[in-house]
């Protein structure tokens, strides 16, 4: 198989797996980024989800051969900033419950945040709408990007 390179999270991978390979798997298989979940494995749940080049990617359905050339950001690369206003938003309005899907919510909601600053309630329904939670956390995640998006202070 050929060596190929990643770039995520800032830093070079010369991994040697089959093109065809789901992102998703080298992430937590062949390099331990196990932050980025599986959920589905078919792209509609959106715990999977990932930075491709600051758009929110579903790495279960991203091959290896897509993903080489572009800048990979997993939610350990974000998490690098651990007083991101997104992250401490997300603490403030305590969402995680069980917190499986929360990885990809979190990176979902900085990609919505990236393109519209100041979304709206309906933003930031459509832009979620592909990432699911079991526990309903819905409500708490709306607020934690509003807040997010008020540089912390959302009341």
């Amino acid at each position: 198989m050929p060596l190929t390179t990643l770039n995520i999270n800032k830093k070079k991978y010369r991994i040697d797996v089959d093109p065809d390979t789901p992102l998703l798997w080298v992430l937590r298989d062949t390099l331990g980024l196990t932050g980025t979940k599986y959920g589905c494995g078919r792209g509609l749940c959106g715990a999977c989800t990932v930075h491709m080049n600051g758009e929110a990617t579903r790495s279960c359905i991203t091959t290896v051969s897509e993903a080489k050339g572009k800048k990979i950001m997993t939610i350990e690369g974000f998490a690098a900033d651990p007083k991101h206003p997104l992250l401490l938003a997300w603490l403030e309005e305590e969402v995680s419950q069980c917190g499986y899907c929360q990885p990809g919510q979190i990176m979902a909601a900085a990609a919505i945040l990236s393109r519209r600053p100041k979304p709206t309630d309906s933003d930031i329904e459509t832009a979620m709408a592909g990432n699911l939670c079991r526990c309903g956390t819905y409500s708490r995640i709306r607020r934690a990007i509003h807040r997010a998006a008020k540089g912390g202070d959302a009341r």
